[in-house]
C-alpha cells in the first residue's frame, strides 16, 4: 500500500493544479445541488416496527384528525389573576380566534369548554391542531400563530408554546462551534510551529465538510433523515479532517527538517507512510459508522453513513488534495533546522521532547501504569451502571425557551406527569360494534386504576367507530422511572382488548422512547461483533499481529465506559449542569450510546493506528522491540496529543449548542475522545506493550502466511533520491519501489 501511495502522492503534486481544480469543481456543484435542491429534515425519531409507531401510522390511516401535528399554546395570569377575569378572558378568546385562522389550522380548543383550566384559575392551555403532520408544519404557520397571541399578551398574560408542532430547530454553526474551530487552530499552530501550516488542515477539512454536509442537504431531498445526520457529519467530518491532514502535513515537516530531502519527495513519502496510517484508520472510522445500519433503526441508519460518507470524503481529501496543496507552498513549509533532530544512521533518534520523557516514565513501571489506569477508568464508569435511556422533552430545552417555560408552566398548572400523557389507541375494527362502547368503558376504567395514572380521559372514535383514543395522564414526569413502569403496565391491559376483538396499542414521547431503546439494546451486541470483528481484521492485517488488536479492543471498551460513566453524571445525576448549561437532569438520549460506541470505536483506532505505526516502523528497521515502543511514542506522542486536543475542541464546541440531544453527543465524545487518547492510547498503550514485547509482533505461522502484507510503515519504499537527482531516475526508483 505503501508504494501504491508513494506514486499517488507524486502524481498529485505533480497535476496540483489539475487535481484542486477538481475538487474545486466538485464543491462548486455539491454546494450548488445541496443549496437549491436540499430537502426537509425532520425533528422526530421514528422507528418501523414498534409499537408507539405502529399506533401513529394506525392514526394517520384512519384518524387524521387525531395524528396532526399539535401546537399547545399555554397562557397564565400574572401574579394572582386569573385567566377567567373579563379582560382576561377576552382577550384569550381573541387571540383562539385568530389562531383559528392560521394557515393550516383545522381545529383550535377552548380552554373555557374544554376545562383545560387549572384548579386555581392561573394556568391554562389550548390545543392548535394542524392538518399536517407536526414535521410538515410550515415555519409561516408557527409564525402566524405566535402572532395571533398579541391580544392575550397585550392583555398581561404570558404565552409560551409547546407540542409536537412546536420542536425547536437544531442550530449548527453557532459561536460555540466556531470557538472549537479556533482552539483546534491554535493547537495546530503550537503543533506545526508554523501559522501557514497551521492553516492548512483546516482548509482542506473545511473543503471536505462542505462536500460532506451539503451532499447530505441534497440527499435529504430523497431519504428521510433528522436534522441530527447533518450535525453529526459536520462534527465528524471536521475532526477527523483536521486530524488526517495534520498527521500527513507533521510527517512532511519531519522529513523536511533533513534539508537534503526533496519537497516532492517529502510528500509522497508522508503519503506513503502517514496517509497509509490514515486509510486504514479511516476505514475503522467508515465500518463502525457503517454498522449502524445492523440497528435495524432508519434514522441511525442515516446518521451513520451520512457521517462515514463524510468521513471517506476526509481520507480522500488527505492523500489526493492535501499533497497537492503541500505542492504548491513547497519549501516555504520547510522548518528551520534543530540540532537535537540530526540523524546519525539509519533509524533516527528520537527528540527530545516531553513525549520521550513520558514514553521512558510509562515504560520504566508498566504493571504499575497498567494497574493504576484500568483502576481509574472503571471509577470513571461506575455511575453508568444506573444507564437510564429516553428521548429528551421540553424540559430539556434551553430555560429560557418557550418551549421549557411552557413545560414548566402546564407541570405548575397540572402536575409533573401531565407533561407525560400517554395515547391508548384501540384498534376496534375486529370488535362487534354493539360491544365497542363497553369494552371501551371497561379499559378506561381498568386504566384509571392503575396506581400510577391521575387520570384517564373520556374514549375519543374516529367517524367510522373502527378507531378510538384514551389519552392518560401519570402521576410521575416523563423521565421518571415510574412512568417507564406505568407504559408497561399499561399494556398489559392488551389481551382483554385482544379477546374482545380489538388491538391495544400504548403510544406517545415516553412509550416511543422506551421502544426505541428496546430495540437498540435488542441489536447492540450484533453491532458491537460486527465492528470490533471487522476492525480487528483491519488491525492485524495493518500491524500483522495478534495482540495488538485485541489490546486496541479492550482499551476501547475502558474508553467507552468511562464516557458513558461521565455522561450519566453530568447529565442524567445532574452535575455540572450550570457550567454546562444543561436546564434538568434526565434520561440520556437513547440512541447515544450505540452512536457513541460506534464513532468513538473508530476514532480510537485512529490514535492506536497512528501511534502504533510509528513503533513498527521503527521495529521493522531494528527489531528491538523496547526501544520501539519509547520511539514510537516519542515520534508519534506530539501530533497525536495536538490531534487529540483538535477532536476534544471540536466536540467540546457542540456541548455548548442548545439541541440536548448534540449537547450529549457532543460531551460524549468530547471527554471519550480525551480518556481515549491521553489515557488508553498515550498511557496503557505503551505500558501493555512494555509487558508483552517482542510477542506484539507476531502471527501463528499459518495466520501468517494468508494475511496480506500491505506495508504502511512503507518497509519497501526506496531509498531518499539525492537531492538535484533527475526526475527519471526518481521515477524509475518509485516504479521499482512499487512491484
Amino acid at each position: 500500500m505503501a508504494s501504491r501511495l508513494y506514486t499517488w502522492g507524486r502524481w498529485a503534486v505533480r497535476r496540483r493544479g489539475r487535481v484542486l481544480a477538481v475538487w474545486l469543481l466538485l464543491l462548486g456543484v455539491v454546494a450548488g445541488l445541496g443549496i437549491t435542491l436540499h430537502g426537509k429534515v425532520s425533528t422526530e425519531f421514528s422507528v418501523p416496527g414498534i409499537e408507539s409507531q405502529k399506533a401513529q401510522d394506525l392514526l394517520e390511516e384512519k384518524f387524521p384528525a387525531a395524528a396532526g401535528g399539535v401546537a399547545r399554546v399555554v397562557f397564565a395570569a400574572p401574579g394572582d389573576g386569573k385567566l377567567r377575569e373579563p379582560g382576561a378572558e377576552e382577550a384569550l378568546t381573541a387571540s383562539l380566534k385568530k389562531a383559528a385562522g392560521v394557515p393550516g389550522v383545522v381545529n383550535v380548543s377552548d380552554p373555557a369548554r374544554t376545562g383545560t383550566v387549572s384548579q386555581s384559575g392561573r394556568i391554562g392551555y389550548a390545543d392548535v391542531r394542524f392538518g399536517q403532520a407536526a414535521d410538515n408544519v410550515p415555519e409561516t404557520s408557527k409564525d402566524a400563530l405566535s402572532r395571533a397571541m398579541q391580544p392575550a399578551r397585550d392583555a398581561g398574560l404570558e404565552v409560551e408554546f409547546g407540542g409536537s408542532a412546536m420542536q425547536p430547530k437544531t442550530e449548527v454553526g453557532g459561536p460555540a462551534e466556531i470557538v472549537g474551530v479556533v482552539v483546534a487552530f491554535a493547537v495546530l499552530a503550537f503543533a506545526l510551529g508554523s501559522l501557514i501550516a497551521a492553516g492548512l488542515p483546516l482548509l482542506t477539512a473545511v473543503v471536505g465538510v462542505a462536500i460532506g454536509v451539503l451532499g447530505v442537504q441534497f440527499v435529504s431531498r430523497f431519504v428521510e433523515m433528522t436534522s441530527t445526520a447533518t450535525v453529526l457529519a459536520l462534527m465528524i467530518g471536521l475532526a477527523v479532517g483536521i486530524d488526517y491532514a495534520l498527521f500527513i502535513l507533521s510527517r512532511h515537516r519531519e522529513q523536511l527538517a533533513d534539508p537534503d530531502m526533496e519537497v516532492e519527495d517529502s510528500i509522497a513519502r508522508a503519503v506513503a507512510t502517514a496517509g497509509s496510517a490514515v486509510v486504514f484508520a479511516g476505514a475503522t472510522v467508515i465500518i463502525a459508522l457503517a454498522a449502524l445500519a445492523v440497528t435495524g433503526i432508519p434514522f441511525l441508519t442515516i446518521m451513520g453513513l451520512a457521517a462515514a460518507a463524510t468521513v471517506l470524503l476526509a481520507v480522500l481529501i488527505a492523500v489526493n488534495l492535501l499533497p497537492a496543496v503541500l505542492g504548491m507552498f513547497g519549501e516555504k513549509l520547510r522548518p528551520r533546522p534543530r540540532r537535537a533532530e540530526r540523524t546519525d544512521g539509519s533509524a533516527p533518534r528520537a527528540p527530545r521532547s516531553w513525549a520521550l520523557g513520558w514514553a521512558r516514565l510509562v515504560t520504566g513501571k508498566p504493571l504499575i501504569v497498567l494497574l493504576v489506569g484500568v483502576v481509574g477508568l472503571l471509577a470513571l464508569a461506575l455511575p453508568a451502571r444506573d444507564l437510564r435511556l429516553g428521548l429528551p422533552g421540553f424540559a430539556s430545552q434551553p430555560a429560557d425557551s418557550t418551549q421549557h417555560k411552557g413545560y414548566d408552566l402546564l407541570s405548575e398548572g397540572f402536575g409533573p406527569g401531565f407533561n407525560a400523557t400517554v395515547t391508548a389507541v384501540v384498534d376496534t375494527g375486529g370488535i362487534p360494534a354493539a360491544d365497542r362502547t363497553e369494552t371501551l368503558t371497561r379499559l378506561r376504567t381498568d386504566l384509571s386504576r392503575d396506581r400510577g395514572v391521575a387520570a384517564a380521559a373520556q374514549p375519543v372514535p374516529n367517524p367510522d367507530g373502527s378507531l378510538a383514543v384514551i389519552s392518560v395522564v401519570p402521576r410521575t414526569g416523563p423521565d421518571a422511572p415510574a412512568t417507564t413502569d406505568l407504559v408497561h403496565r399499561l399494556r398489559d391491559n392488551a389481551p382483554a382488548v385482544d379477546k374482545a376483538g380489538g388491538t391495544l396499542y400504548i403510544a406517545g414521547a415516553t412509550p416511543a422512547a422506551i421502544d426505541i431503546a428496546g430495540k437498540l439494546s435488542g441489536a447492540l451486541p450484533l453491532f458491537i461483533a460486527i465492528i470490533v470483528i471487522l476492525a480487528l481484521i483491519l488491525l492485524m492485517i495493518a500491524f500483522r499481529s495478534l495482540l495488538v488488536p485485541v489490546k486496541a479492543a479492550l482499551g476501547f471498551l475502558l474508553s467507552v465506559a468511562a464516557s458513558l460513566g461521565a455522561t450519566v453524571w453530568v447529565f442524567q445525576q445532574g452535575h455540572l449542569n450550570g457550567l454546562l448549561d444543561i436546564p434538568s437532569a434526565g434520561p440520556v438520549t437513547s440512541f447515544l450510546p450505540v452512536l457513541l460506541i460506534g464513532v468513538l470505536f473508530g476514532l480510537a483506532m485512529d490514535y492506536e493506528v497512528f501511534l502504533v505505526s510509528r513503533m513498527r516502523e521503527h521495529y521493522e528497521h531494528t527489531g528491538d522491540a523496547a526501544e520501539a515502543i519509547v520511539h514510537g511514542v516519542a515520534r508519534s506522542g506530539r501530533v497525536v496529543s495536538a490531534a487529540a486536543l483538535i477532536m476534544v475542541a471540536v466536540f467540546g464546541g457542540f456541548v455548548f449548542n442548545h439541541d440536548p440531544i448534540i449537547k450529549s453527543i457532543g460531551f460524549a465524545l468530547a471527554f471519550g475522545v480525551f480518556i481515549d487518547a491521553f489515557v488508553v492510547r498515550m498511557t496503557l498503550v505503551p505500558a501493555t506493550m512494555a509487558l508483552i514485547g517482542r510477542r506484539a509482533w507476531g502471527l501463528p505461522g499459518w495466520l501468517d502466511r494468508i494475511t496480506p502484507d500491505v506495508d504502511i510503515e512503507g518497509a519497501r519504499l526506496p531509498a531518499p533520491a539525492p537531492a538535484g537527482q533527475d526526475d527519471g531516475h526518481r521515477e524509475t526508483v518509485a516504479a521499482h519501489g512499487s512491484r
